[in-house]
């Protein structure tokens, strides 16, 4: 009997464990997401002056999450553990309760860009963590004991979880979740033919309840008309991405200068920048301009920027950019106004790596750099519950 009840808690704390780990690495692949999703929370708490911590405190609830969920995997202290991850689980339920009473307009953020919950959703799913917890940690007399290999196995993934952080702290995040990832197409593309990405919703009214209906599945006679609104097709909401950049002197905007050929858009959402990266981004510019590509600098304001590039320079807000490209500063290339890859800031294209852009074939390289990016994620949490699992 108590081998039993030792094998169901140590179960609920594996499940845990998994969910905390799974959470927290997702969000630590994207550390400009998750302060994107921190600033939501201080917006939201009225703490907006605390802006300026978001991305830190993004990446160190992440972190937090990861190592508890290591953790609690390993087993290694586990009442010390269980204690940390039922604090840090009634904290995130508080939280979670409090936004499914406002239901304010935003993400948990719970999985950052990759999985999206409603507010009644992921209470659910913390008040079921919990009750996990308490069941792996009460009575806690019957926790066992922690083999002394374990402890290595928490060493090695902690210290691959922290480089995981740090790489993806300099680099853009090796599987892409936001909507312009490679094979988007821009808006403005003159290739894209509306009558397949827009369809008209009508919106009827009966008994004091609207709904919207297509034009295939209109309503009886019981219903009254209200109005009629243009929206994008199922299915395509991913695939149709824009950057509504304009010129600052003319106010007109061109985003059809990003449809045409191959374009490098260098995107800085915050220019208050040192003059020696502001160096890097003007000597990409000149040698992509060299080796034959449209280049275009967006940016969220002109101040901050060097003279000599502000006059070439386009405005687009700094959701637009950041989603473009997590890196402040980062490249991206477009081809005919389909997206097919990026590159942060610290790994621009060198002048031979833009000239084999320039003659490879633009699905070659999306597919190749895709497959890369998701095989290189897979490796690494194929090594990490390995030496958690196996060793």
């Amino acid at each position: 009997m108590r081998y039993l009840l030792l094998r169901m808690k140590r179960f609920c704390g594996f499940i845990t464990g998994f969910v905390f780990f799974l959470s927290g690495i997702v969000k630590l692949m994207d550390p400009a997401g998750a302060g994107l999703v921190m600033k939501e929370y201080y917006a939201f708490l009225h703490l907006g002056f605390l802006g300026f911590s978001a991305k830190f405190m993004g990446v160190f609830f992440a972190l937090a999450e990861t190592v508890i969920g290591t953790a609690l995997i390993t087993g290694v202290w586990r009442r010390a553990v269980a204690q940390c991850a039922i604090a840090l689980q009634s904290f995130f339920t508080l939280l979670t309760l409090i936004l499914v009473i406002f239901n304010p307009e935003m993400d948990c953020g719970c999985f950052g860009e990759a999985i999206h919950l409603t507010h009644g959703e992921t209470f659910v799913k913390n008040i079921i963590l919990l009750a996990l917890l308490l069941t792996y940690y009460i009575p806690r007399k019957h926790l066992g004991e922690t083999r002394k290999k374990k402890y290595v196995s928490f060493a090695l993934v902690t210290a691959s979880v922290l480089a995981f952080t740090v790489y993806s702290w300099v680099y853009i995040p090796m599987i892409d979740f936001t909507a312009y990832k490679a094979g988007a197409e821009l808006q403005a593309g003159a290739t894209v033919n509306a009558d397949d990405l827009y369809e008209s919703v009508f919106t009827y009214e009966k008994d004091g309840i609207q709904q919207d209906f297509t034009l295939g599945h209109l309503p009886d006679s019981t219903w009254t008309f209200v109005n009629v609104s243009t929206r994008l097709k199922e299915g395509r909401e991913d695939s149709l991405v824009g950057l509504s950049f304009y010129s600052e002197s003319t106010g007109e905007y061109m985003d059809t200068l990003a449809i045409e050929g191959k374009v490098m858009v260098v995107s800085v959402y915050d220019p208050d920048m040192s003059a020696k990266k502001w160096n890097r981004i003007e000597n990409f510019i000149r040698r992509s301009q060299k080796a034959g590509f449209t280049t275009l600098l967006l940016t969220t304001s002109t101040e901050g920027v060097p003279a000599g590039m502000a006059a070439s320079a386009f405005i687009s807000d700094y959701k637009t950019l950041i989603s473009l490209n997590r890196s402040n500063g980062g490249v991206t290339y477009f081809n005919d106004g389909e997206l097919v890859r990026k590159w942060a800031r610290a790994n621009a294209p060198s002048k031979t790596e833009l000239d084999e852009l320039q003659s490879t074939d633009a699905t070659e390289i999306a597919i190749a750099k895709d497959s890369k990016g998701s095989l290189g994620f897979q490796g690494f949490l194929l090594y990490v519950f390995a030496v958690m699992l196996l060793l």
